[in-house]
């Protein structure tokens, strides 16, 4: 009797002292990505698909990388991240390149002798940010506002002109950004 009655204190305190986990639920709003999505400059209200897009940034060291998914894929409409990583910076540049190529000079592991071609269009977008208590499990997320979007003449611009369709970027439900080329 006392060997059980040990068991059920012992069980008691165990189960006792149990937390919850903590576990962000994939349902949860996370930091949006910024939307873009390209249309016809001669009819701006239909998409228009760019043909082998691929898209580059820096990392924070400088490098520049390739972004996932956006390797010479053809599509009207992609969802990129935003910078949140520095203080210092409120802005994120990425190239955009219509007919996208990547050479990797048969070192496919060493991105610094990386070649691209195509046609490419630098756009920076810069943005105030918030960052926003979600849950002990979750973390933060960063709201964007007060967005600004400029395009590098460079006398060959495929992109011709974007609009801003929302300067605050707390969700990914439409676009953010409706790029004319």
């Amino acid at each position: 009797m006392k060997k059980i009655s040990t068991l059920l204190l012992l069980l008691l305190l165990t189960t006792a002292s149990c937390e919850k986990d903590d576990i962000c639920p994939e349902s949860t709003p996370t930091t949006p990505k910024l939307i873009l999505r390209f249309y016809d400059i001669s009819n701006q209200d239909d998409t228009k698909n760019v043909t082998s897009i691929g898209v580059t940034s820096l990392d924070e060291n400088g490098e520049t990388f390739v972004l996932a998914g956006f390797n010479g894929v053809t599509t009207d409409s992609i969802s990129l991240p935003l910078r949140i990583q520095t203080t210092a910076e409120n802005f994120t540049r990425f190239t955009f390149y219509k007919d996208f190529a990547l050479d990797d000079n048969g070192t496919p592991n060493d991105p610094s002798d990386d070649i691209f071609s195509g046609n490419p269009d630098v756009i920076t977008f810069a943005y105030k940010r918030e960052d926003i208590y979600v849950s002990r499990a979750c973390g933060f997320k960063t709201i964007f506002s007060e967005l600004i979007v400029t395009v590098e003449s460079d006398g060959e611009n495929w992109i011709i002109n974007p609009l801003i369709l929302n300067r605050t970027i707390e969700n990914e439900i439409s676009a953010h950004v409706k790029i004319l080329h």
